[in-house]
């Protein structure tokens, strides 16, 4: 990899493990935007707490080089579920925050997205070598 292409891929996944990181004090504080979230989805508390340690988990595997392939990877699944959730039950607006939420998984996903395409190659070699544990 080259220096732009390092350099390229750190932005990303710091950018995208700060947003994700950021969100976890509401989620595991039980701050009431957050837990109205949750139950308009119908699955609060686990969904709640689940969903942040999945977040945490994954902040620390994109910030760690070796596991950045599998944290984007993580981060794409998580932020797919979370605008799904607000295109099709909260909306994109949630408590007036003129669709920040919505927007943050935007980013994420984009960030995420970009990275499994630095680390393609990792993602392969991890892919030959679960093939060959089969």
């Amino acid at each position: 990899m080259n220096k732009v292409t390092t350099i390229s891929s750190w932005l990303l996944r710091i950018a995208a493990a700060i947003i994700l990181l950021q969100t976890l004090y509401f989620k595991f504080t039980g701050h009431p935007e957050s837990v109205e979230l949750f139950t308009k989805l119908g699955v609060e508390p686990w969904g709640r707490i689940g969903t942040g340690v999945i977040e945490l988990i994954t902040g620390i595997l994109l910030l760690i080089p070796a596991t950045a392939f599998i944290g984007a990877f993580l981060g794409v699944g998580l932020m797919a579920g979370a605008i799904l959730s607000h295109l099709l039950v909260i909306g994109i607006e949630s408590k007036g925050d003129g669709g920040q939420l919505f927007m943050l998984a935007i980013v994420v996903v984009i960030c995420c997205t970009a990275v499994l395409v630095i680390h393609r190659k990792e993602g392969i070699a991890l892919y030959n070598k679960l093939l060959k544990n089969i």
